[in-house]
């Protein structure tokens, strides 16, 4: 509620470009998701701080059909025309990670496509000042430094899509644990198979959410199948992928290959848990030989998460404090993700944060 007042007291409209102009970028609303609006356009659309003013792919098909469903003639080939001529508050990059798509694995050792990594930079030397990214932000630290760099220097305001972070149901959970709800936090657990990348770049980020983000001294994991092989320091596609953490304060944390995306943050007076990908919360307390006993916990009617994200971004541009998922937090999310990968080419060791080596290459879409 604060937020909207403050952002309802600016009473500026802030202009929206979209490099991408598929699934995230404008038609994922299509596949029923309870927490609509859900695209970029949509979002925009809803929002009234937002104006969505044009958009850029380099098929011709999809400019035509998002120009279409939209109402936005400033439709461009070419994104750095697109910023140059429209000159956008925001834009949102919703390509695909690595190119080319819809391939699902690297053409070869030698491919190290990185497009987050490289539209990011290019609208930093282009002047946009805020910034919505697909996740994950870079494919390999490497490049995730280029981008914490630049974001960094231009002073833009960023946010990737991990949008459990942004997500009003989720929010209620963290501010239940931060309060002390159930004692001082002890572990959390993850339920769900994934790939590494596309996948637990969100658990990762949510469990860190869910804690108050702390930082992340050190994970361990494997890929699967456990017999995978790769070329070097290339992994060509995106695994699946199983880890541990460890945070600051001794707080471990864990994925467990099975359910349907659930959290549970366990502390020393209780658990709370997250059902069916935050859609019920279950809170039990107590302590001793008794046991843990459920309790009633208010929760929330869902808002869209996308909303929140993009107008996070206004907030901060108006106040001048850090984003929700600000460039520094996201890079050191994407280390504690790509440390997994690390790991199991170490044969599953613990690897401490940050990353002595910057160059493992993950592809993914």
């Amino acid at each position: 509620e604060a937020q909207g007042r403050e952002l309802e007291m600016a009473g500026e409209k802030y202009r929206v470009g979209i490099i991408g102009l598929g699934r995230m970028g404008s038609t994922i609303d299509d596949e029923g998701h309870t927490q609509l609006p859900y695209s970029i356009a949509a979002a925009t659309k809803a929002s009234p701080h937002l104006e969505l003013v044009t958009g850029a792919d380099v098929i011709e098909d999809k400019r035509s059909a998002f120009s279409e469903r939209w109402g936005v003639e400033a439709v461009y080939e070419d994104f750095r025309e697109m910023v140059t001529l429209e000159k956008p508050d925001l834009v949102a990059v919703c390509t695909a990670a690595c190119l080319p798509k819809p391939a699902n694995a690297s053409p070869g050792p030698d491919h190290r496509d990185d497009a987050h990594a490289d539209l990011t930079m290019a609208l930093t030397e282009l002047g946009v000042f805020m910034l919505y990214v697909e996740k994950a932000m870079a494919s390999s630290m490497e490049r995730a430094d280029g981008v914490l760099e630049a974001v960094t220097r231009s002073g833009a305001q960023f946010n990737t899509g991990v949008l459990r972070r942004f997500d009003n149901r989720y929010a209620v959970v963290r501010d239940a644990v931060v309060a002390g709800a159930i004692g001082q936090v002890q572990a959390v657990v993850h339920y769900a198979s994934s790939s590494l990348m596309h996948g637990h770049i969100h658990s990762i980020d949510t469990i860190s959410f869910l804690i108050d983000d702390p930082p992340i001294e050190a994970v361990r994991g494997e890929l699967l199948p456990r017999d995978v092989g790769f070329s070097g320091r290339h992994i060509d596609h995106d695994p699946r992928a199983t880890y541990q953490l460890h945070f600051a304060g001794n707080i471990e944390a864990y994925t467990v290959p099975a359910g349907h995306w659930e959290f549970e943050v366990l502390g020393s007076e209780g658990c709370i848990r997250l059902l069916n990908n935050g859609a019920a919360v279950v809170l039990r307390k107590g302590s001793g030989k008794a046991g843990w006993q459920e309790e009633p916990f208010q929760f929330v009617t869902p808002k869209s998460p996308v909303i929140s994200c993009l107008e996070d971004l206004v907030q901060s541009k108006m106040t001048g404090r850090p984003t929700l998922g600000n460039v520094n937090l996201t890079h050191h999310i994407t280390e504690a993700c790509i440390g997994v990968a690390e790991s199991h080419l170490q044969g599953g060791a613990w690897i401490e944060l940050p990353l002595p080596a910057r160059d493992l290459y993950i592809f993914h879409v």
